[in-house]
């Protein structure tokens, strides 16, 4: 079995406010050691149920955040950026499932550490054929669309329910409970680790056993709408081909199918003018 591990950094066990995972801030190398072991955690669990090949994709900020000096050396590592599918890369590469570690609530949810959809400085809501979605709905209908199944989410109570939203039968491994924003209940680190070792390894035996449940397929075409935080950034947004406005800050595009809707969202917010 060949396993792609996506990792986020917001969810990680611990995380509570910006300065964490913020790469300007002392903070940051604290919590990047941190975030590396918990992917360790999740790869431990897999192999002790089967897993032999282990890949992991690096998707927060830059995607260079992982200790690779630290990362278990049954692992290979997709960092830097810009690669072609970003938070999820290697998907393409004929993995048979996905774990999603240190991932965190859509943009605007209730009692969700550092809730925001892509970028928290451009982008307040993004819409998949009409339903409200965040990043794991995102990545995951990426990996569905490769026949890949997402069977694992890490993070706090919130992304925890909203993955169960999009993929009935989602394993999650919750590590702390938001109270706002910036502030959670989180468990101790050996704890938080443990609950990650156990869901993935549950996680991967259920896979073994057939019982897992099944990727998460969008009906194409594949229409995205954005809803930009202000009215310039949909002003040079609407520029890229294809894209129409809805509103002062909204567009909309339509693409045959999930990668040209994920290429052409990064496409949309990058044009985005802050």
């Amino acid at each position: 079995m060949k396993l792609l591990i996506a990792v986020d950094m917001e969810g990680i066990s611990g995380v509570v406010n910006w300065d964490q995972v913020d790469p300007s801030h002392a903070e940051y190398q604290r919590f990047r050691a941190i975030m590396t072991e918990d992917v360790n955690a999740a790869i431990q669990g897999a192999a002790a149920a089967g897993t032999a090949e282990f890949l992991v994709a690096d998707g927060h900020w830059n995607s260079s955040n992982i200790l690779i000096e630290k990362l278990d050396p049954r692992a290979h590592l997709n960092s830097g950026t810009p690669s072609p599918f970003s938070m999820v890369q290697g998907v393409d590469s004929g993995v048979d499932a996905a774990f999603f570690i240190g991932y965190h609530a859509c943009a605007g949810s209730l009692h969700a550490i550092l809730d925001h959809t892509w970028s928290s400085a451009r982008v307040a809501n993004v819409w998949l054929n009409g339903r409200l979605t965040g990043e794991f709905g995102l990545n995951a209908s990426v990996c569905g669309h490769f026949g890949v199944p997402a069977l694992m989410v890490s993070g706090d109570q919130t992304v925890c329910a909203e993955a169960r939203e999009w993929v009935a039968g989602v394993e999650t491994a919750q590590v702390k409970k938001a109270a706002s924003r910036w502030a959670a209940e989180c468990l101790p680190l050996e704890a938080s680790r443990q609950v990650i070792r156990e869901t993935a390894e549950r996680a991967v035996r259920s896979f073994m056993a057939g019982k897992y449940p099944p990727p998460l397929k969008i009906k194409t075409p594949v229409t995205v709408r954005v809803e930009f935080l202000a009215a310039q950034m949909a002003d040079s947004s609407v520029i890229m081909p294809g894209a129409v406005r809805v509103d002062g800050r909204t567009v909309e595009f339509t693409a045959p199918d999930m990668p040209a809707a994920y290429l052409a969202f990064r496409s949309a917010v990058g044009l985005a003018l802050r």
